[in-house]
């Protein structure tokens, strides 16, 4: 097979979420998020388990920041946790959370890496949420101002700020069906979220720039979807409402278009979309320097009017059918299918142009919870390896086709707390001990060791 090379300045990295791997749920003055309290709260999270120690990265991140050195990664995206902040999401800034940050900065660069922080990776201070959280339009207002706390600290070291990590599941999944914090389960506060988490990108961006940042971005899970047969008007029309409400819902808007005028009409079967106000997606439609996208399996839709729909896509019942996945899939039941990632990467960059692309995340979670290191420090995964290997040929494929593709960042540094699935699903290429917070290096980290010295595959 012959070598695949990827362009120059290709940025290789790993990505990472502040909930998922920070513990020290109450070290110096955090406050409580939603997912402290979604946590906590009996049968909403795999056998209870929460955040409160994850990975312990808060105190072992020195160890961490040596470990991605040692594989040689250029860029690590992490995000930050707005309850360290601001604890009651307002008021001041608590200068012990931001310390946490500062000295994570500095041992980044100091190793080289470059730092990728997300201001917004689902971790809403609880007391915003005893608000109306993302359904409150004041909650945008507070995270133009918590972005810019953050900014005025980091801001004369990091270059690269993305707002939000995928409000698609901060709104369907946490107001709409309630599988991820606060637990919500309403269409109307759904799409209120949607709106009010979109508007509160558009007002970081826009307070990021004045304030000098370099690089403003957001981070989406756009989807491929694909109808059942590509010959049927009714599997058409199915694709064309889930690409809607997982898509253009938000894509359109970001980049200037405003809202699709056949997803407003959807949302207003449900509820009257009077949240959106005059001026609101111009702000939304703040310049942008880099998307973000974040891709694991595609979506095969029909369209049936006996349909079951899903109740993370409001609206889609009695219209469409979500296929199981066929093929080989993920311990997550997700379709391995790197394919879907070529084909989303064109359809982007030729409906949106000139809007410069990273993979934020991409990676697999397989049942490494039954492969513990063995005697010589091993814990084998081929199967993340061939997960891998497959998406990145995909990239390169995107590339070779004109995308302009900036880089990519795996998902995930460690094994994690993974939401509502708690520590059962490992998608780390790094493998942790939850008991003794051991840290070994899959084969899949050194695999991916050596695709960043080789630069390609």
């Amino acid at each position: 097979m012959s070598e695949l090379r990827f362009p120059e300045n290709f940025v290789w990295g790993a990505a990472t979420a502040a909930y998922q791997i920070e513990g020290a749920a109450r070290d110096d003055g955090r406050g409580d998020s939603i997912w402290d309290t979604f946590s906590r709260t009996p049968g909403k999270v795999f056998a209870g388990h929460t955040g409160d120690v994850a990975c312990d990265h808060y105190h072992r991140y020195a160890d961490d920041v040596a470990l991605m050195a040692e594989l040689g990664l250029a860029a690590y995206r992490f995000s930050v946790a707005w309850p360290r902040i601001r604890p009651d999401g307002t008021g001041p800034v608590n200068p012990r959370g931001l310390d946490f940050y500062d000295r994570l900065t500095d041992a980044l660069l100091d190793r080289g890496i470059d730092p990728i922080i997300t201001l917004y990776h689902w971790d809403l201070p609880q007391t915003l949420q005893d608000r109306g959280g993302w359904t409150s339009r004041e909650t945008a207002e507070h995270f133009a101002d918590y972005a810019l706390a953050v900014h005025a600290r980091l801001g004369d070291r990091v270059h690269t700020w993305t707002t939000l990590n995928e409000p698609w599941c901060s709104a369907y999944l946490g107001y709409g069906n309630g599988v991820h914090a606060p637990g919500e389960q309403d269409a109307g506060s759904a799409f209120r979220a949607v709106h009010h988490l979109l508007l509160g990108h558009g007002l970081a961006a826009r307070a990021l720039r004045a304030a000098g940042a370099r690089t403003i971005g957001i981070t989406l899970n756009p989807a491929d979807v694909a109808p059942a047969d590509p010959g049927s008007a009714a599997d058409a029309a199915a694709v064309r409402l889930v690409d809607g409400l997982q898509n253009r819902i938000f894509l359109d808007p970001l980049t200037g278009a405003g809202y699709p005028a056949d997803v407003l009409e959807h949302v207003a079967r449900m509820v009257e979309p009077t949240f959106v106000r005059e001026g609101d997606e111009k702000v939304i439609a703040a310049p942008l320097d880099l998307l973000g996208i974040n891709y694991y399996s595609p979506t095969y839709v029909a369209g049936r009017p006996d349909g079951a729909g899903s109740s993370a896509y409001p609206g889609t019942e009695g219209a469409v059918e979500f296929l199981p996945a066929a093929g080989p899939v993920t311990e997550m039941g997700w379709q391995i299918e790197p394919a879907g990632l070529t084909r989303l990467l064109e359809r982007i960059a030729t409906d949106y142009p000139g809007l410069p692309l990273m993979i934020t995340e991409n990676g697999g979670a397989f049942p490494d919870d039954t492969r513990l290191p063995d005697r010589d420090g091993r814990v084998d995964d081929a199967d993340r390896i061939a997960y891998l290997d497959g998406h990145l040929r995909a990239a390169h494929e995107a590339i070779s086709r004109g995308v302009d593709l900036r880089g990519y960042l795996v998902w995930s540094l460690l094994d994690n707390f993974e939401w509502a699935e708690g520590y059962r699903k490992r998608f780390g290429i790094v493998h942790v001990d939850y008991l003794d917070q051991r840290r070994t290096p899959k084969s899949s980290a050194r695999w991916y060791q050596e695709v960043i010295s080789r630069h390609g595959l």
